[in-house]
């Protein structure tokens, strides 16, 4: 009997939605948490009144989300802190499995660590309440084998250059292009954390990509590490192009570029990388209030405060953002539900793949 397993609110809303009762009881089969309704959610997050969100957005981008966040939940006291850094993230995983991890709610889950972090994440089934109208996450932005996750931005991979250095007319049209002979001998920089190629693979196939990571190797590039650091020197006339920045790096840094002489070139297919994935905790005290943040964090005006503060952060999935518009037309390799566990392992090949010198050679 449905009485035996739902009560009060969800129980009325299960006797007007059968397809509730269904969606639940399916749900909590396998092991997940399903909310009824969005009433049900709202009067939880009043009683928990409290929510700490730890993301690696920017921190500008965080403060404006958590300030509109309370705008439209006054009853929420919501705070929002900026993580970054690999030794955050394992120290987070540490304190997860260790059981001590009990001061957030809402956390972030580096694509690099993305199955250590999922033990650990409070399951409800968001995928499940989205198709069925209980929140309004679009789908496409949730796990659709780990229902409990969602990302909230996406990332472009582009070429950076200096236009006093390097003309316009001379960045080739595709990636082939940076392997011919002009570009050989520390014409361009390249990042250490192959992002931008292993963002290839869903285009490319896994292969193709190692090839070209072989080839790109050759070609003796700057190596270096972080786009923060990178972006000023191609400001600054030390270097030329940067190969596979973020867009919204390359952005930001046209904003600190009186002279206009940084410019960026989208090369197809367009490396795409689904970003900021976020989660639950599973030991969260606020984990109803936690969950209209995901929800308000992928809703228009969310996405809206991402492309404006980020910039262009919001998630290429979300209908109207800007990544979406830029890319309109073109042909995309995006990184991703199918590839998103798996870029890790793109990356550690890839930088197998470049050849670096071994200390036993």
């Amino acid at each position: 009997m449905l009485g035996a397993w739902l009560t009060g609110g969800q129980l009325f809303a299960a006797a007007a939605n059968p397809a509730l009762a269904k969606a639940k009881q399916e749900a909590e089969a396998k092991g997940y948490t399903f909310l009824t309704s969005k009433d049900e959610i709202i009067a939880n997050a009043k009683k928990e009144g409290n929510l700490r969100v730890l993301g690696s957005l920017d921190k500008a981008s965080l403060n404006v989300l958590a300030e509109t966040f309370k705008k439209k939940y006054p009853f929420i006291n919501a705070r929002a802190e900026e993580i970054n850094g690999t030794e955050v993230y394992l120290r987070m995983i540490q304190e997860m499995k260790a059981g001590l991890a009990k001061n957030w709610d809402v956390n972030y889950l580096a694509f690099d660590y993305y199955n250590d972090y999922l033990p650990h994440q409070k399951k409800f089934d968001i995928l499940g309440m989205a198709q069925n109208g209980v929140v309004q996450i679009p789908v496409k932005l949730i796990d659709p084998v780990n229902r409990h996750i969602i990302v909230v931005a996406s990332d472009l991979q582009v070429v950076a250059y200096n236009k006093q250095l390097l003309p316009t007319e001379k960045i080739p049209n595709n990636w082939e292009g940076f392997l011919r002979e002009d570009f050989k001998g520390r014409k361009f920089m390249l990042d250490i954390r192959p992002k931008d190629l292993a963002a290839l693979v869903p285009a490319w196939g896994l292969e193709k990509t190692l090839d070209y990571a072989r080839k790109l190797g050759a070609q003796n590039p700057v190596w270096v590490r972080g786009n923060a650091r990178s972006m000023p020197l191609v400001l600054s006339g030390e270097r030329p192009m940067l190969l596979g920045p973020n867009l919204g790096t390359v952005l930001e840094s046209q904003d600190k570029d009186p002279a206009k002489i940084l410019a960026y070139k989208i090369i197809e297919p367009v490396p795409t990388r689904l970003n900021e994935a976020q989660g639950i905790l599973g030991a969260s005290a606020n984990p109803h209030a936690a969950l209209l943040w995901l929800e308000f964090v992928v809703s228009p005006e969310g996405q809206a405060i991402l492309d404006k503060y980020e910039p262009y952060g919001a998630s290429l999935l979300s209908p109207g953002s800007a990544q979406e518009k830029l890319t309109k037309g073109l042909k995309l390799s995006i990184l991703d539900w199918d590839h998103y566990t798996k870029m890790g392992d793109y990356e550690k090949k890839i930088v197998e793949a470049y050849g670096f010198p071994r200390a036993d050679k």
